[in-house]
């Protein structure tokens, strides 16, 4: 699709400080787009996304792509810490739990499908690298959520596929090796991978299925 694109500038950026390496998505969490789009663009929130996609498919710049938006606050994945720098942020208009998480409309994940494959296109990124704001931050995030359909991102080329093949390893190493940092605790990141990996049932529990996904997802890392 033609992405149709909306120049709504945050002041709130600086300088990256590493290499650009993955993108992370995001649900902006609040009642409406206006009010995510004010609170980036408010100065004292100090929070803002390099893009923000509205419910109707149309895509809010907010930063430029070599700036270090701030939209990951304290964050890890693959040895990076400084998620700010080593990424490029997409807000993607939506309630959230707050608000009884609702479904994403298909010209939005168009649209954002559309807006991944670009910057990956043009950045080098693979689809491995394309997380969630809870991958990097387990425990303290919970977005883009159970609903937003990794799946068809897969099958677009813009987000890892799960893989067939599976490697063996104990699930704490092959969540290291997949990306995930181990410091908020095993229960917090089994419950962040699940929410990407098996959304039906997020529980935090290790059991058959998990080490099977965990061990099948960790073959393509």
């Amino acid at each position: 699709m033609s992405l149709v694109f909306r120049d709504t500038p945050s002041p709130n950026f600086n300088d990256r400080t590493c290499p650009l390496a993955c993108i992370v998505l995001h649900y902006t969490g609040m009642e409406t787009g206006a009010a995510a789009l004010e609170r980036m663009c408010d100065p004292q929130a100090q929070v803002s996304a390099h893009y923000m996609v509205e419910e109707d498919g149309a895509v809010c710049r907010l930063v430029d792509e070599s700036r270090r938006a701030w939209h990951a606050g304290v964050s890890y994945w693959r040895g990076e810490r400084d998620l700010n720098s080593a990424s490029i942020g997409i807000e993607i208009v939506n309630g959230g739990h707050d608000f009884g998480l609702p479904g994403f409309p298909a010209v939005q994940i168009d649209a954002v499908t559309a807006l991944v494959r670009d910057i990956m296109g043009r950045h080098g990124i693979a689809p491995r690298e394309v997380i969630g704001h809870s991958d990097i931050a387990p425990g303290r995030k919970i977005d883009p959520g159970e609903k937003f359909p990794w799946t068809q991102l897969a099958e677009a080329g813009c987000a890892l596929a799960l893989p067939q093949t599976r490697v063996a390893g104990e699930p704490e190493a092959l969540l290291e090796r997949i990306g995930y940092g181990l410091e908020p605790g095993l229960p917090a990141v089994i419950e962040a991978f699940q929410r990407r990996w098996r959304p039906g049932r997020v529980d935090g529990q290790l059991d058959d299925e998990t080490r099977d996904l965990i061990g099948r997802v960790a073959s393509a890392a």
